[in-house]
């Protein structure tokens, strides 16, 4: 495994990451146990990976609790864990469940150290953008947490570039502090954040922990295999994610090249995401154990000039996906994202 610093701060992490949405079965049917959790995490550390991502509404803080008790079974020292959390989506129905209110954050901070049975999170990510929310409330909320010691850093997930350039302006006027991570949606299938966001990070030191660097399944060939988790409506909506014939065209690609060299395109699809300026490690997630295996030999795995620009020639642009919506409906549709009715 290699690691790499963690944004502009010191705090070293594996290139990868490993995303535990998957873990709980509360959350969605594609899902697993906690003994197949305990596994994927075993296999993590034993491969070097030392970045752990969650967030208190995936199983409505199933996920973190398997996590946490993951940690412990394994006996893992804490200073050599990184733990990265988020806030914002609904935990329950209701007024002040939801959102980047100082209210919500403050409690939703404790709640996630109890199920994560830590003292403090590494890395504490908003989730979306919040537009119902001052910034400067949820500016110094955070910051709030990092002078009392239960949170280190603080990163955000998923928002337009103007946003997150208008959080980190705003916090420097403040002299609070700053984001040093973007979890965004960046893959060979959805590079939109090239134009604005990527560069924006570039500037400002901001590290990517991309997530989502198989396009849901679709660049592993999990759409053509019609698994549980590519066809599950808490993932696509029910209509399927990159359906557009540019889109085959990107995995046709990928296949080819990925056949030619030997590997698996899961494996160059990652490899390709970890070469890119500015990303400091792909969230990856699974389902199942061996398809971690791929995933990790991604670090090790180098392509050439000529087989990048293969890679990179079919993209076509598209509509900004993965964001917060402002509008009421938009609201709704987080509620069926995780799990909680839409009423």
């Amino acid at each position: 495994m290699k690691y790499s610093r963690l944004g502009g701060t010191g705090a070293q992490v594996s290139r990868l990451c490993l995303g535990c949405m998957s873990f709980g079965t509360s959350f969605a049917d594609w899902t697993i146990d906690e003994e197949a959790s305990l596994a994927m995490v075993r296999k993590a550390v034993e491969a070097g990976i030392n970045f752990f991502d969650t967030a208190d509404a995936y199983g409505k803080g199933e996920s973190e609790e398997i996590l946490g008790r993951a940690i412990r079974t394994l006996g893992l020292r804490r200073e050599e864990v990184v733990l990265a959390t988020k806030v914002f989506a609904p935990m329950t129905q209701g007024p002040n469940m939801s959102g980047l209110s100082r209210k919500h954050i403050t409690q939703a901070i404790d709640a996630s150290l109890k199920r994560l049975q830590v003292d403090y999170i590494d890395l504490y990510q908003i989730h979306r953008f919040d537009y119902a929310t001052p910034m400067d409330e949820t500016i110094a909320a955070l910051d709030d947490a990092v002078t009392a010691g239960k949170v280190l850093y603080l990163g955000a997930s998923s928002m337009a570039a103007y946003q997150f350039a208008k959080y980190l302006m705003r916090a420097d006027q403040l002299g609070r502090s700053r984001f040093v991570t973007m979890q965004n949606h960046y893959s060979l299938i959805y590079r939109e954040e090239e134009r604005e966001m990527a560069p924006l990070c570039l500037e400002e030191n901001i590290g990517m922990i991309p997530w989502g660097p198989l396009g849901s399944g679709r660049l592993a060939g999990s759409h053509e295999a019609k698994t549980t988790r590519a066809t599950s409506r808490a993932i696509t909506g029910g209509a399927g994610r990159f359906p557009r014939p540019e889109d085959q065209n990107v995995v046709d690609t990928l296949r080819q090249v990925a056949e030619e060299r030997g590997d698996s395109p899961a494996q160059i699809a990652v490899a390709w995401l970890l070469s890119r300026p500015g990303v400091t490690a792909p969230i990856i997630g699974a389902s199942k154990l061996h398809q971690l295996d791929d995933l990790i030999r991604a670090v090790d795995t180098k392509l050439s000039e000529e087989e990048t620009a293969r890679l990179e020639a079919p993209y076509v642009a598209q509509k900004p996906m993965g964001l917060a919506d402002p509008n009421p409906v938009g609201s709704i549709q987080r509620k069926l994202e995780f799990g909680l009715p839409a009423q």
